[in-house]
């Protein structure tokens, strides 16, 4: 027999942030306690709105399932005494899972005899167990920051203040400091009946819906996005999906009913991202869109409650966003009568950090490091030392200092309605890139290197001041900003020597700062760094990991070689002879750990399988070491093929391990030789071969 059942937590408003997780959190907790109650059920949802969390299951059984399971206890030897009574240990055991000793039995196992006992718990009534797991499920929700209210001591995201716990129709009784469960839930604040007598988990959804309650997130969701939508098509217009906004949207309301407000058109002159900015993050408005992807002077909000009265509603909104719009363009207005070079000079009153000196003098390295890149990779040194100089001006704007996420976005503009070039502009936005995982990489070469200047400014300043990233912490985004870089480079595909990046970086910051770690020590620590994200990024693009670990054994100071290596030896994996091959391999490999050296005497080497190998092992030589020169892997591991049948002929026909000592060393140089040669290429001891 089963029943469905219903938990709901009734509390003062929830953060938006805090909902996704929370109702996530209920579910997996749920489901745990369960089954470690022996709980068996069908179904578990997670549902909630702003004013409470719910848990809802089908199917939940009336009854535990009985247990019955076989535990060890000590050996035979320690649970009886020479006289063949129980000792402390056994007693202890006995006491620990409340049998007694006829209870017991002695059974061989291994190599001795151990007493085993056979533990039965006959299972209770669901609504004997439900109380106290309810309650503990209510504890085990963990939040970013709890609250306690009035004298109690308990913590939870907002205070409780109802709780719904049914069992079919019945009440589970259960207490949560003064909060009594009963059937009685709360309809929406402005609309329905006020309270809501619930009649059973199967009516719970509908009777809320009845008072404007939509419990569940994914029936708002999907309501929201259809009124938007519905809204833009009626005024010829689009509004793009915004999953965060939606999100955010969706749990700030329990009854959505979306609306479209204007704006005044003069306000279109600004910036696009000044009039969304604060439309979105302060408003939580959607911008309305023309189908050409140009800003219209209107937006799309949604309101918790009924269409009544939606035209006050509307002014509300238009009039507090006209507010906001109309500092936008004052603030916009008045950064242009300054020139954004003149804000380079104010940096000096910012500091960046205590140990690495002011916003400025972090410009100044950033300039430097971008002029260096610039001639890595042939770009034009003066532009893309200019957009270095320019990229954190914006940071002492009107309008950057009202809305931080504008930075760099804000640069380009002031600096393209200033006169710049618009690849100076670009750059000065693009130096922000990626901001987070899964963002834009910026697209112009000159916004590439000013953003790896200023990315790789830090990640080696922090090092060098023994400051960088421990377990989970990461204060300075020092992770993010070293994929950020090895992305960069690799789109790129930008000829950037790491190693040599690094130690200019290191000098340049040593130059003017005490650090705390000499530049051998931190060079070491900054390039095993890079090379963990290296692998992250190689082995998400498909690359296997033993092929990853082979082209990255040697240095990677070129990421995009690294890349370029690996691509070719995964796909010389397909050849044919590759298994062959690298059987022979590990057998060349091991015998080669017995010589002393790879010097070899070919005088010595008469039999046809030696001087077919010494032959196949120069052609090999002169193949592999110019296709190495020109970066041609794919020739190099071709030339590798070339090499299996030599090297099965040789293992075939030749006793190396033989008695004279001179032609024994010889054999084992001249294999040392070619498995030193080989691994200079890849290092084929990674691969696994599969059988």
């Amino acid at each position: 027999m089963s029943k469905n059942l219903l938990f709901e937590i009734g509390v003062e408003e929830i953060p938006a942030r805090f909902m996704a997780k929370s109702i996530a959190d209920l579910e997996k907790g749920a489901a745990a306690m369960l089954r470690e109650a022996r709980l068996s059920y069908d179904k578990i949802r997670g549902l909630g709105t702003p004013r409470r969390l719910t848990l809802l299951i089908d199917g939940l059984a009336e009854r535990q399932e009985d247990l019955k399971e076989e535990v060890k206890g000590p050996s035979k030897k320690a649970a009886f005494d020479g006289d063949g009574n129980p000792t402390k240990a056994l007693e202890g055991f006995l006491r620990s899972k409340g049998l007694t000793v006829d209870d017991i039995t002695i059974r061989e196992q291994g190599n001795g005899e151990y007493v085993f006992a056979t533990k039965e718990e006959k299972g209770e009534e669901a609504m004997a167990v439900l109380p106290d797991l309810l309650v503990a499920l209510v504890d085990h929700l963990k939040f970013p920051k709890p609250m306690r209210w009035g004298d109690y001591d308990m913590r939870f995201v907002r205070p409780i203040r109802w709780l719904v716990a049914l069992l079919g129709q019945e009440i589970i009784p259960l207490r949560i400091v003064n909060v009594t469960s009963g059937n009685v839930s709360r309809s929406h604040r402005f609309y329905g009946s006020g309270d809501v007598v619930i009649e059973s988990p199967e009516t719970y959804v509908e009777q809320l819906r009845e008072n404007y309650v939509m419990v569940d997130p994914a029936e708002r969701r999907e309501v929201i996005w259809k009124q938007i939508q519905d809204l833009a098509a009626a005024h010829n217009a689009v509004v793009e999906e915004d999953e965060e906004l939606l999100e955010e949207v969706v749990f700030l309301l329990e009854y959505p009913t979306a609306l479209m407000g204007s704006f005044e058109e003069k306000y279109l002159r600004i910036p696009k991202e000044a009039v969304i900015t604060p439309m979105r993050e302060h408003q939580r408005y959607f911008p309305v869109l023309d189908h050409d992807g140009n800003l219209l002077p209107h937006f799309v909000t949604v309101r918790n409650g009924l269409p009544r009265n939606i035209e006050i509603v509307t002014a509300g909104n238009e009039k507090v966003l006209r507010a906001r719009l109309a500092d936008a363009e004052f603030f916009y207005d008045e950064d242009l009568k300054i020139a954004l070079a003149d804000n380079v000079e104010r940096l000096k009153d910012i500091v960046f950090h205590v140990t690495m000196g002011t916003v400025y003098e972090k410009v100044e390295r950033i300039v430097k490091i971008s002029g260096y890149l610039a001639d890595c990779c042939n770009a034009c040194r003066k532009e893309v030392e200019r957009g270095a100089y320019l990229a954190k001006a914006d940071l002492v704007s009107n309008m950057v200092y009202e809305f931080p996420e504008l930075q760099g976005i804000m640069g380009e503009y002031y600096a393209v309605a200033q006169g710049e070039p618009a690849v100076v502009g670009q750059s000065i936005r693009e130096s922000y890139l990626p901001r987070f995982a899964g963002d834009d990489l910026p697209e112009s070469i000159n916004g590439m290197l000013v953003s790896i200047a200023d990315k790789i400014d830090s990640v080696v300043g922090f090092f060098a001041m023994d400051m960088e990233p421990t377990g989970s912490q990461d204060p300075y985004a020092l992770r993010r900003q070293a994929m950020g870089i090895v992305q960069i480079i690799l789109q790129g595909n930008l000829p950037i020597n790491m190693g040599e990046l690094i130690d200019f970086v290191y000098e340049l910051i040593a130059s003017s700062y005490q650090t705390e770690k000499n530049q051998t020590a931190t060079k070491e620590r900054v390039y095993n760094f890079f090379g963990q994200r290296l692998e992250n990024v190689l082995s998400d693009s498909g690359l296997k990991y033993d092929t990853v670990n082979a082209v990255m054994s040697d240095a990677i100071d070129d990421f995009c070689l690294t890349r370029t290596k690996g691509e070719a030896l995964e796909e010389f994996r397909k050849n044919s002879n590759f298994a062959p091959l690298m059987a022979g391999f590990t057998r060349v490999n091991n015998l080669a750990k017995k010589a002393e050296s790879a010097a070899y005497d070919i005088a010595l080497l008469k039999e046809d399988a030696e001087t077919a190998l010494v032959a196949a092992y120069d052609r090999f030589q002169k193949s592999a070491d110019a296709a190495l020169a020109a970066n041609d892997f794919e020739t190099a591991f071709n030339a590798i093929a070339a090499m299996r049948e030599p090297i099965d002929g040789f293992l075939t026909d030749i006793m190396v391990m033989c008695d004279d000592e001179k032609l024994r060393n010889s054999r084992l140089g001249l294999l040392r030789a070619i498995a030193d040669s080989m691994l200079k290429i890849a290092d084929f001891r990674e691969i696994v071969v599969e059988k």
